[in-house]
């Protein structure tokens, strides 16, 4: 495989934020799907998907909303698709009780949060491996979870990102790898700038690389206005790249994308000056194994 082809991921929706802070925000399934549709053309070769109430915008785990999404994609579009299993690890203090859970906590089975997984057996799915404050919540992934996860995402035969936003996730990663629970190669994400995960700057992405086992396949991605800079940081460091309406709404300071096929042109341009093409499907199946 050509070292210069890129893998680029669009995370098209994400689980915060609603029409009210952008009015191109896909929410319904139909509107998830031809956003995907379009970042392909664009130039992503795996579409990142979590699914909303069509009706509240609300983030939702139901089975029928990621069924539709992926049976829309895959009729029209060989995208790669990677689902979400991050839905159900939200907690929310609850201040009245000191031992309860708040009104917006999330939390499920390892069992309820793959089943969407396990039955519509997508490509990839991205998995959390670390518990983390997260703006005002609480993102809480124990490892005997994760490791119930990894087990029934490898039963499925799907191929595990693994998500990583501090470098102790790294190494609760290796444990999975060490136990069997992940195959090798293994397939990471480095998720930098998120409120209250490790910053987005150049000098932690080079650590979290070199924390990385050899064999890893990797990417990395920064919110905000760090999107870009670490979509360039990422492509020179070796790894792959993601852009989207979950991690950034602005194209350019103060000009916010029109959607998110806008997001990806950005970042294939920015792989263009680098002297690198962004890969196609097909490149991406064989780079991540899948082949």
């Amino acid at each position: 495989m050509n070292d210069n082809k890129v893998i680029v991921t669009v995370a098209v929706t994400g689980a915060v934020g609603d029409k009210s802070k952008h009015p191109a925000l896909p929410v319904t399934p139909k509107e998830i799907a031809e956003s995907a549709i379009e970042a392909h053309s664009a130039g992503a070769s795996v579409a990142h998907i979590h699914v909303r109430d069509p009706e509240t915008a609300e983030p939702s785990m139901a089975f029928e909303l990621y069924q539709e999404v992926v049976e829309r994609i895959r009729g029209s579009s060989d995208i790669l698709i990677n689902l979400t299993t991050g839905a159900g690890a939200r907690i929310v203090p609850d201040d009245s009780n000191p031992v309860g859970l708040g009104p917006g906590t999330t939390w499920s089975s390892p069992e309820k949060r793959v089943e969407h997984v396990v039955r519509l057996k997508p490509e990839l799915c991205s998995m959390d491996v670390g518990s983390m404050n997260f703006g005002p919540r609480v993102f809480a992934n124990a490892v005997p979870h994760i490791q119930n996860m990894a087990s029934l995402i490898k039963e499925a035969g799907v191929k595990p990102e693994l998500e990583v936003f501090d470098l102790g996730h790294i190494e609760i990663a290796k444990s999975l790898l060490e136990k069997g629970l992940v195959e090798s190669p293994p397939v990471f994400q480095l998720c930098l700038g998120i409120p209250w995960g490790i910053p987005a700057n150049s000098k932690n992405m080079l650590l979290m690389n070199e924390c990385l086992p050899s064999d890893a396949i990797w990417a990395g991605f920064g919110i905000g206005r760090a999107s870009f800079p670490m979509v360039a940081q990422s492509a020179l460091l070796g790894g792959y790249v993601r852009v989207g309406f979950e991690d950034n709404f602005y194209v350019s300071h103060g000009v916010p994308a029109k959607g998110n096929a806008q997001l990806v042109e950005k970042a294939v341009s920015i792989l263009r000056v680098l002297d690198k093409q962004p890969a196609s499907p097909t490149e991406a199946r064989e780079i991540l194994g899948l082949i």
